[in-house]
């Protein structure tokens, strides 16, 4: 620098000293200054092709990409064999998201400078952009063979591996950038998320403490640290990260989306919703987070609005599968079956092997009354993901509708060997036995189903059943008693109880019963129920009057 003030110094008109001081100047990251050197150098020679080029560089760095083609169409109107104009040129049009004209620029540096690695790896991450990451490999690889120790080229072409399926490859290109550049920071980074794709979430767990390491202001490691630590039960964990990545970097809609997805883990619906609407606004193209926030409010009931979440989330990817999943689950709730079954179709066209979406459809068809059809849906599900309980158990009931109890009752069984812990199953296979008059295996489910969730009503409803139809009258009442306290509007518990009580000849409580009960349903409008009731209130009424 010195050197050159002072030629300046002697030779005020002296422009090849100007353009080298602002060379200077821009390495130190005085960008301005250097922009104020070409400029004078261009005063003194309008055609410096170099001064041209110095000073796009400077102003791309900047961030003034425009003003900057500006310079290098000029340095190569001046010289047009002028390689590295062309390749300044294609980043900055890279960079404003002109791919196609990126990739001319760089076309052209290769016919100038057919050895030009650099050419080679940009016009590579071009081409992964726009995925096409066979084409971006191939560059990738000839960078790596004219430059064996570009450690950049071995990191881009592994997240071109990674994006195309081969993360065997990825992690081996990413060793190999580390091992060429042991404090490569991205390498680190982008090796942790291939690893945790892959299931090697401890390893991933290494690499993004690596990369935080060698950067402590890296908000993409502290969130995809954050990611881990989710995926491994670590949710205030996660959370810690997800903060201190935004911390770092306000404006950052994947940590504010990824935070909202453990605050809506977690039953913090209200702090999940406030998170996605950051994200969204930061992001207003942010797919994920309009599904995402679609999901938190349905949670929250709040049905109105999660269409439309879905809606957008649609109408910005076409082709998410997860989100018409989603709007097919929301409709379904809200009694559009129809529009339920043709976004699980959507979903499953889009996503060949969802099973989830193959057992929701199958869930709608049955309600719509479609039974065979369920059927069909339940058994690709479970073809598809074998250890799918909640398929075995869907497919149970329809089964058990269309009365082919035994098959219904395998289901079940493969749905509790599965599930240990499944109550419903163990309810619905108890529902089967009682059918079939199996009353002591019934009860043996229902005490099992009651063992693991014992604020379910409906069990002891159940279970109160089989032991009256055994004669165990009184601790069929004992279990009408607790249905009741857990659920205060069972009609069919207070009908049940009411006989109960009849047949030990407790005709004032059964009669209490039963007015209860034809009260309940009365109120439901279950006219089925009211007839059953004024039968024994009937009887009871004339067991009286002939006292």
């Amino acid at each position: 620098m010195a050197d050159y003030d002072w030629a300046i110094k002697l030779r005020p008109d002296f422009a090849v000293a100007y353009n080298n001081r602002g060379v200077v100047k821009a390495d130190l990251g005085n960008h301005s200054e250097a922009i104020a050197d070409f400029d004078r150098s261009l005063d003194l020679n309008p055609g410096g092709a170099d001064a041209y080029n110095n000073r796009g560089n400077a102003k791309s760095r900047l961030g003034e990409h425009r003003n900057a083609i500006a310079d290098y169409d000029r340095g190569i109107e001046l010289r047009p064999d002028y390689a590295e104009a062309y390749y300044n040129r294609g980043n900055s049009k890279f960079i404003l998201g002109e791919h196609g004209e990126a990739i001319a620029d760089y076309d052209r540096v290769l016919e100038l400078k057919p050895d030009y690695a650099e050419a080679y790896n940009n016009r590579g991450n071009v081409k992964s952009s726009l995925g096409d990451h066979s084409g971006a490999v191939a560059d990738y690889d000839r960078a790596i063979e004219l430059k064996p120790d570009f450690a950049g080229s071995y990191s881009k072409r592994g997240i071109a591996k990674s994006n195309s399926g081969d993360r065997r490859g990825a992690i081996a290109d990413y060793d190999r950038a580390i091992e060429l550049k042991p404090d490569y920071v991205e390498a680190y980074n982008n090796r942790g998320i291939v690893k945790s794709n892959s299931g090697d979430r401890r390893g991933a767990m290494e690499d993004f403490n690596r990369a935080i390491k060698l950067d402590p202001d890296d908000a993409e490691a502290y969130n995809n640290r954050g990611n881990v630590k989710s995926s491994l039960g670590d949710h205030s964990g996660a959370v810690a990260d997800y903060d201190r990545a935004i911390e770092i970097k306000p404006d950052f809609a994947e940590a504010y989306n990824n935070r909202g997805n453990v605050n809506r883990i977690l039953g913090r619906h209200n702090d999940a919703i406030a998170n996605y609407d950051r994200a969204i606004e930061l992001k207003p193209d942010y797919a994920e987070a309009y599904n995402n926030r679609g999901i938190a409010k349905f949670d929250l009931d709040e049905h109105n609005e999660v269409i439309a979440d879905y809606d957008r989330a649609i109408e910005l990817r076409l082709d998410y599968a997860e989100a018409y999943h989603n709007r097919g689950i929301a409709k379904s709730n809200s009694g559009d079956r129809r529009g339920a079954i043709a976004d699980y179709g959507r979903a499953i066209e889009l996503k060949p092997e969802y099973a989830e979406a193959y057992n929701n459809r199958g869930i709608a068809k049955s309600n719509s009354g479609d039974r065979r059809g369920a059927i069909v849906d339940y058994n690709r599900a479970v073809e598809l993901k074998p250890e799918y309980a909640e398929a075995y158990n869907n497919r149970g009931n329809v089964n058990r509708i269309l009365g082919r109890h035994n098959d219904a009752i395998a289901d079940y069984a493969r749905a509790i060997e599965l599930k240990p812990d499944y109550v419903e199953a163990y309810n619905n296979r108890g529902i089967v036995n009682q059918k079939l008059g199996r009353h002591s295996e019934a009860i043996a489910d229902y005490n099992r189903a009651i063992e693991l969730k014992s604020d379910n009503a409906e069990v002891y409803y159940n279970r109160g059943n089989s032991k009256f139809i055994l004669g165990e009258h009184s601790e069929a009442i004992a279990d009408y008693v607790r249905a009741i306290e857990l659920k205060p509007d069972s009609a069919e518990a207070y009908y049940n109880r009411g006989v109960a009580y009849a047949s030990l000849g407790d005709e004032k409580k059964a009669r209490r019963d039963l007015l209860k009960a034809r009260e309940l349903a009365k109120r439901s409008g279950d006219d089925k129920l009211l007839s059953l009731i004024d039968k024994p209130l009937s009887e009871l009424n004339n067991r009286n009057s002939n006292k």
